[in-house]
């Protein structure tokens, strides 16, 4: 005897369960065919070699830099600087971010100057910041720490700002102090927004790593790894250091986004 057949809203319900995690790994699926058609390009000889090697022989070049020691060096010099940047940048962000926010006066007399500043594209700054900290690693360190900055500022005053009237009429209900106000309503409000503005800077400020070591040439990092490459015609070297800069900005990009999970988790428990 034949069952019953299913109706729409019952295989609604039961096909998320047949496939358990399908989706979390839809996402390789471009990555898997762009490098399977890369290989197989290489393999048939469809483009210069010379131009765009094969993948073996970038893993080639990739463990023969991992087991010398080579990228990890470089990548310790690389997210020093980053990382120093971001601290210095998040740091100083948040504080002009917050007298913005919460000092008009202040923002009056300030506002238009950092709204001038932030329209400067950040590599206008490379001449000015060599001819003043050199070529090594001070001069990336502000240059990084530029590029965290904005973002930071932007977002925090946006969050602060951006205080539902609705709390503040509580607030004033209340009778909370003004530090009461800003302590207990209007920071805990911005939280969303100066998350974001911190996950853009760790994000920003990495890529400006990269740009940071690209054009002021001076000490270690991945990005001389690509000049290096790309100055001995090493396209090997140069593939996978690009690769190896997504993937440490996809491990930073995740690990914010699972912190930030966390923490608004805790928020709302």
């Amino acid at each position: 005897m034949m069952g019953r057949s299913l109706d729409a809203a019952e295989l609604a319900t039961v096909a998320p369960l047949a496939l358990p995690g399908s989706r979390r790994w839809r996402g390789l699926v471009l990555p898997v065919a762009a490098v399977a058609l890369w290989w197989l390009a290489s393999k048939l000889d469809l483009v210069n070699s010379a131009l765009l090697v094969s993948p073996l022989k970038v893993l080639d070049t990739g463990w023969e830099l991992v087991s010398t020691g080579r990228l990890w060096l470089a990548l310790r010099a690389s997210l020093a600087r980053e990382l120093t940047g971001f601290f210095i940048g998040t740091a100083s962000g948040l504080l002009l971010g917050a007298l913005l926010g919460l000092w008009p006066r202040f923002n009056r007399m300030v506002g238009p100057s950092f709204n001038t500043f932030k329209q400067i594209s950040l590599f206008a700054w490379i001449p000015l910041i060599s001819v003043w900290f050199g070529l090594g690693d001070v001069a990336k360190v502000v240059f990084l720490s530029l590029a965290a900055l904005v973002p930071v500022v932007v977002n925090t005053t946006a969050g602060i700002r951006g205080t539902p009237e609705s709390l503040l009429e509580v607030a004033r209900v209340y009778g909370y102090t003004r530090w009461q106000t800003v302590t207990r309503v209007v920071l805990p409000s911005a939280i969303p927004s100066i998350f974001t503005g911190v996950y853009l800077a760790l994000i920003y400020s990495w890529l400006a790593t990269i740009g940071a070591e690209y054009l002021l040439v001076s000490g270690r990092g991945v990005g001389n790894l690509l000049i290096e490459g790309s100055e001995h015609f090493q396209m090997d070297l140069v593939i996978f250091g690009m690769a190896v800069i997504g993937v440490v900005g996809w491990l930073m990009n995740a690990s914010a986004r699972a912190l930030e999970r966390r923490i608004f988790k805790g928020r709302t428990t």
